[in-house]
């Protein structure tokens, strides 16, 4: 495990959550392609966006939705942020800010000060895969860990997107 991934893991123990760590073939880490090749559901596995201010002072936010959602960047999180347009952040700013790559962003062990919202939907689910930090591990968990790390449920912060 890379040390980033040490790291995430290291804050579970600290609090005492239960985890579980799935080793994955990084090639795999995008969430369609994780959930297809390990066999688990879009609705239990969880992608974690850094979202960006576009206007004002630079702000940033660390956004956990499910994986059959979509973040509502353009109401949701504008209020959030107390800004008139966001988006997601590019991979290089997220790399600079988090020390993660994109496929293995994680809500664990987030920079200090970088608010943690998740969608309520997320809480709903007994269980749910989170990555782990880097490419080759994900995390399943159960959600309250999320609150515990000071997350913060808000109330429809992702849609459903809809099935064709």
């Amino acid at each position: 495990m890379s040390s980033s991934s040490d790291q995430q893991i290291q804050k579970l123990d600290e609090i005492g959550a239960t985890y579980e760590i799935i080793q994955i073939d990084p090639q795999f880490s995008d969430t369609a392609a994780f959930c297809e090749t390990y066999h688990y559901p879009l609705e239990q596995t969880c992608n974690t966006i850094i979202v960006t201010s576009k206007r004002g002072p630079k702000k940033y936010a660390a956004c956990v939705i499910l994986a059959h959602t979509r973040l509502d960047v353009n109401k949701r999180v504008t209020i959030l942020l107390s800004t008139t347009k966001a988006s997601f952040a590019p991979a290089e700013e997220v790399k600079e800010l988090t020390g993660m790559e994109l496929g293995g962003v994680t809500p664990l062990g987030l920079p200090a000060g970088l608010p943690l919202y998740i969608d309520d939907r997320v809480m709903e689910a007994p269980w749910v895969i989170l990555g782990g930090g880097s490419r080759k591990i994900k995390i399943k968990i159960k959600p309250e860990v999320l609150v515990q790390l000071g997350g913060q449920v808000i109330p429809e912060l992702a849609l459903v997107v809809p099935s064709h």
